[in-house]
């Protein structure tokens, strides 16, 4: 099972979804029934911010004295047969400036995807890591768009 935390530290986050923390917790549920995501016990959390913050966590952890759209700090602890991975801090200035082009919930996704796959091990630094990524996140934003019967 896998389990979010969701911290809401910037008011405007539900003007665009009612309930940040039922909407993840929705997406987890839909990805486990999925085997990429079966079986696995980890717990992270997500924190949903503004651009002043993201630029203080950027500046203390990255040295890059400007806002980014998503961070992730990961970790590696477990507790009660769960394995806490680490944190996600996402930016709602930015994830809302990008969604005049596609819609807000969509690009809540990508980072909020973004910010798991690094929790995981994932990184972009290299082109080739880059594609193994993005191929990741493209498949994982396929199955939280597909339909499912049952």
């Amino acid at each position: 099972m896998i389990r979010a935390s969701v911290i809401i530290d910037h008011p405007r986050w539900k003007n665009k979804i009612k309930s940040p923390k039922d909407y993840i917790q929705k997406k987890i549920k839909k990805l486990s029934k999925f085997p990429l995501f079966k079986n696995k016990n980890q717990e992270f959390t997500i924190l949903l911010t503004n651009n002043k913050k993201m630029k203080k966590l950027n500046k203390k952890f990255r040295k890059k004295n400007k806002p980014t759209d998503v961070l992730s700090f990961p970790s590696s602890h477990n507790y009660k047969k769960m394995i806490y991975i680490g944190d996600i801090a996402i930016s709602f200035e930015i994830i809302n400036k990008r969604s005049s082009l596609t819609n807000f919930n969509l690009e809540f996704d990508k980072m909020w995807i973004h910010g798991y796959l690094h929790l995981n091990g994932y990184d972009h630094k290299k082109n080739k890591d880059f594609k193994k990524m993005n191929n990741k996140e493209n498949k994982i934003l396929k199955l939280l768009n597909k339909k499912i019967d049952f």
